[in-house]
């Protein structure tokens, strides 16, 4: 029997609190003021995003996923796991990839951020890797497509780079590009998860693009 009544000579008689003691708490509950986080916690942060200085006053627990999305209403990267495992909220900050879910905004003040958004600049003409990945299907529900790009620009500039990977062979000249073949391509992208099994798809966009 639980422990918030009892039966007595077949009848239940609740020993909870009175209505009047319930109705009081939700009242009071009510009309409690949101909690806002007080100024010493909050700073004025700059990040230029997609080319364009934006300047606000960020709470220090602000993630970058959120500011992109709920303050600059850019919402092509996405929230998936919100543990940095899925890759969906995939950026480029100062030309590198970062899961944009796992850092704070107001650590990148003066940073360079550029979202699935901006890769094209101002023009009309798209990325060629957002056209490899048009050309070739690369994508089925498109939930993790901007991460996915976004993910794809930062390896090739990281293989160029001369920055090797986990399958990447010993004997290539530290700091000389590395060729990217399908293996390579298959883990940089490793962790970026597209639950449709876009995969092959995604890993002939990428080839197509690659110089």
């Amino acid at each position: 029997m639980s422990s918030g009544g009892r039966w007595i000579r077949g009848r239940h008689r609740s020993t909870g609190p009175s209505r009047k003691v319930t109705d009081a708490m939700d009242s009071q509950h009510d009309s409690a003021p949101a909690s806002r986080p007080p100024e010493s916690s909050r700073s004025q942060t700059t990040l230029r995003v997609n080319g364009k200085p934006h300047t606000l006053t960020v709470d220090h627990r602000r993630v970058l996923l959120d500011l992109l999305r709920e303050d600059l209403e850019l919402a092509g990267a996405k929230k998936g796991c919100d543990h940095g495992q899925c890759g969906a909220c995939t950026v480029l900050v100062d030309g590198r990839r970062v899961n944009s879910c796992l850092l704070f905004a107001v650590a990148l003040d003066g940073c360079e951020i550029t979202t699935v958004e901006g890769l094209a600049g101002d023009g009309e003409e798209l990325h060629p890797l957002q056209r490899a990945f048009l050309d070739r299907d690369a994508f089925q529900c498109g939930y993790c497509t901007p991460g996915q790009i976004c993910s794809a620009v930062g390896a090739l500039a990281e293989a160029a780079a001369g920055h090797p990977s986990h399958v990447t062979d010993p004997a290539v000249p530290s700091g000389e590009p590395v060729a990217l073949d399908r293996e390579e391509i298959r883990e940089r992208l490793s962790g970026n998860l597209c639950r449709c099994g876009a995969y092959p798809r995604i890993a002939d966009a990428v080839e197509d693009v690659i110089p």
